[in-house]
């Protein structure tokens, strides 16, 4: 006799054969509770089947799903087609991030309350009282899972309530496509186009004319600006350089001592690095902006040579080509080519060969 069997013969119940003919699949489920210790005391319909009721909730459930459909549908197009790339003024750039934001929140709120409300509304109220139980599933047990789970889907009402399975299916496959979105929109589109994410205000003008470092007051600097063991923030000597149109040129312009120089050339001069001819004498230039989250790396410890950046405390080594030596950043700070014009002020022998910025901007 199995334990089902025994448990059932002591509290004075005959154990129901699951494969008697005629059964309906609730009582299974019935029984199936009871052998797993399971007394289901209340179990009734919120709505009749085929009321006014019924038809209410169920357009309004379909109502929610459809809304999501619409709204993911709606995300989608925004991301593909919107014009997401940086203008001066009041372009319709600006509104790319919240109307991707806006969307995807209508999606994700109407799917939440129609999942709710096809919860709350439409399954039956059941309420049922568990005794702990252990033991090795058998066979009937296997065949009582089965149909309790078949009784589920029967339960949601979807073939007796057709329209609900349209609009969960209208609505979930372009939040489907959302998630998919991001991996796959630069197939759709190229992110890199017109080469935005690998170029600063550094880049060489027309003509190839080399641009000069400048201070936050536009004034070029000589290399007799900076003390030993000193460093300056600079910023491309173009118009509007120093503002936030050229927000990812910020540079840290370090002058090494000589020891720590001759360490920074040595690494630069390593064959997986690769800038031997990056500075000029002691001088050295990096990006100013983390790789970690963008923050201004700009606190410089000159007796370590490490440059900090205050927001997660990623710490970089100059000497060592700005390797990230502490905290969340896993990539160094890009390296500006640097050397002096014929007037004796510095200038940027080219761009940044590297992206500058966070990690993510390194994405394919």
């Amino acid at each position: 006799m199995s334990t089902h069997t025994e448990h059932q013969a002591q509290q004075g119940r005959e154990p129901l054969d699951v494969n008697t003919p005629g059964l309906t699949r609730f009582d299974i489920v019935r029984e199936g509770a009871r052998r797993d210790d399971i007394e289901i005391v209340h179990y009734e319909p919120q709505v009749q089947p085929g009321t006014k009721a019924e038809r209410r909730l169920t357009r309004v459930v379909a109502g929610f799903f459809l809304i999501t459909g619409l709204a993911a549908t709606a995300f989608l197009a925004i991301y593909i087609w919107w014009p997401w790339q940086y203008e001066p003024g009041r372009g319709g750039d600006k509104f790319y991030t919240p109307l991707l934001g806006a969307t995807l929140g209508i999606a994700l709120l109407a799917v939440g309350f129609g999942i709710l409300t096809w919860g709350k509304k439409l399954l039956p109220k059941e309420v049922s009282i568990q005794d702990r139980h252990e033991g090795a599933v058998d066979a009937d047990g296997r065949t009582i899972t089965g149909q309790t789970m078949l009784y589920m889907a029967d339960e949601l009402g979807v073939k007796r309530r057709p329209l609900l399975g349209i609009s969960l299916l209208a609505g979930l496959v372009p939040v489907g496509a959302v998630v998919a979105a991001p991996l796959v929109g630069g197939l759709i589109s190229q992110p890199h186009k017109n080469n935005q994410m690998f170029t600063t205000g550094f880049a060489p003008a027309e003509g190839g004319q080399k641009i000069r470092l400048v201070r936050e007051d536009g004034r070029p600097v000589r290399p007799a600006d900076i003390s030993a063991g000193g460093q300056l923030t600079v910023f491309p000597g173009i118009e509007h350089g120093v503002s936030n149109r050229h927000a990812d040129s910020p540079t840290l312009l370090i002058h090494l001592r000589d020891a720590d120089a001759q360490k920074s050339r040595e690494a630069n001069s390593r064959p997986d690095v690769g800038h031997g001819d990056y500075m000029w004498g002691n001088y050295a230039a990096f990006s100013k902006v983390c790789t970690h989250a963008g923050c201004p790396a700009s606190l410089f410890e000159q007796q370590t040579n490490r440059l900090l950046c205050p927001c997660h405390q990623s710490q970089f080594l100059i000497t060592d080509n700005a390797r990230p030596v502490f905290g969340p950043a896993s990539r160094r700070l890009p390296q500006l080519p640097i050397e002096v014009d014929s007037e004796g002020f510095f200038v940027a022998k080219s761009d940044y060969t590297e992206t500058v910025g966070p990690d993510f901007w390194e994405r394919p």
